[in-house]
């Protein structure tokens, strides 16, 4: 019997020491989550504070921009406006002078294109003239004196930059040449000019009138 009084009093005192061990990890777990609680509560105020600060310190700022930095910068960007405007300006009138440079060589290197060209119906004319035969000595005389008058001009019209069109032993160049009349001729390649029925002339580099030939096929 006194065995077994032992016993439950044995089972009575772990029951007890259970007990007292979950209640001191329950005290423990509360003052830990507590602390936890604290230290978040303690950040929390520190952010808060800190952003307060920095609200105040931008405000600050703010309030001590001196009015004669705000106008300095102002001014300096008026002047690069206005600097931007000035070379945009300054480009197109380049573009304008190079431009009114080149027509106005342009025009100074054909500007006798039209008298040239109003001449052009008078030469063919002495042409045909001296294409006329005679033996009688004044017609030699009258044909010598209209060959020299005919040279003369060319010559002068050469100096003012009339060239003549080469159609001689050429091949036909559909810039230079008119074919109107078609040869077969087997002295000559096909495509060669056989012979020029007009004069053609350019102007420099511009042509004026092109030749018109007849071409071998």
């Amino acid at each position: 019997m006194a065995e077994k009084n032992e016993s439950v009093n044995s089972q009575t005192d772990a029951q007890e020491e259970v007990q007292s061990q979950d209640v001191e990890q329950e005290t423990s777990e509360e003052q830990a989550s507590t602390e936890q609680t604290d230290v978040n509560s303690d950040a929390q105020n520190e952010s808060s504070s800190h952003t307060t600060s920095d609200e105040e310190s931008t405000a600050d700022e703010e309030e001590n921009v001196d009015p004669k930095d705000e106008e300095i910068q102002q001014l300096k960007e008026q002047v690069k406006e206005n600097e931007d405007k000035y070379l945009r300006l300054y480009a197109e009138f380049e573009n304008y002078k190079r431009r009114l440079q080149k027509e106005n060589q342009t025009m100074k290197k054909y500007q006798s294109q039209s008298v040239l060209t109003d001449i052009l119906p008078t030469i063919d004319n002495i042409e045909r003239a001296l294409q006329i035969e005679g033996e009688d000595e004044q017609f030699q005389s009258l044909q010598k004196g209209v060959k020299m008058v005919h040279e003369s001009l060319l010559k002068a019209l050469e100096d003012n930059g009339l060239e003549v069109i080469k159609t001689d032993g050429e091949q036909f160049d559909p810039n230079y040449h008119q074919a109107v009349m078609q040869d077969d001729n087997p002295d000559y390649e096909s495509g060669q000019i056989t012979q020029e029925l007009q004069t053609g002339y350019k102007l420099k580099d511009r042509v004026l009138r092109p030749s018109m030939v007849k071409v071998n096929q």
